[in-house]
């Protein structure tokens, strides 16, 4: 399953690695990634599969909700059709 995951907060040291190793440990791929940092906060997306006979979007999901409140950032992740469907012109 094809998602998209947000990340968006303060800039601080260990952010890719918190949210890459939870989508490890959830056997997820990273298929792309973007980030920026403006002035201080950082900014990333990821275009992930998941592999659901490891781990289910629900428990990718508050997993991802887990380390972005530890991180004090927030994570969002969304299904890539869903997202594709709403910004959809």
């Amino acid at each position: 399953m094809k998602c998209v995951v947000s990340v968006l907060g303060k800039d601080r040291s260990g952010i890719v690695a918190a949210v890459s190793n939870v989508l490890a440990q959830c056997g997820a791929n990273i298929d792309d990634i973007s980030q920026t940092i403006l002035d201080d906060i950082f900014s990333m997306t990821m275009l992930v599969t998941l592999d659901i006979e490891v781990a289910d979007f629900n428990t990718v999901q508050e997993r991802l909700e887990m380390v972005g409140k530890d991180l004090g950032v927030q994570v969002i992740i969304q299904r890539e059709d869903v997202f594709q469907f709403m910004y959809k012109i």
